[in-house]
């Protein structure tokens, strides 16, 4: 691991230090979760706008699935 420098205000790292799990586990345990939990957001939102970007309309679906609905077995519905 690297060591890094971050800055908080007093009162943000006051009320974090103060926090139960950050106690336990200790600040940079926490961040670096955090800071993880960040990143997979950020990687989930992209390819949720790409899929937004390709299909949202709906019109790029039934271009991608043309001539497919006949090749399933499809349930009677009974």
């Amino acid at each position: 691991m690297k060591p890094i420098q971050v800055l908080f205000d007093e009162k943000l790292l006051e009320s974090l230090d103060a926090d139960d799990e950050v106690q336990r586990r200790g600040r940079s345990a926490v961040l670096r979760e955090a800071a993880a939990g960040y990143l997979r957001r950020r990687r989930y939102a992209a390819i949720a706008r790409g899929y937004e970007e390709a299909y949202g309309d709906g019109s790029g679906v039934d271009d991608d699935l043309e001539g497919w609905s006949e090749e399933g077995i499809w349930p009677d519905g009974d």
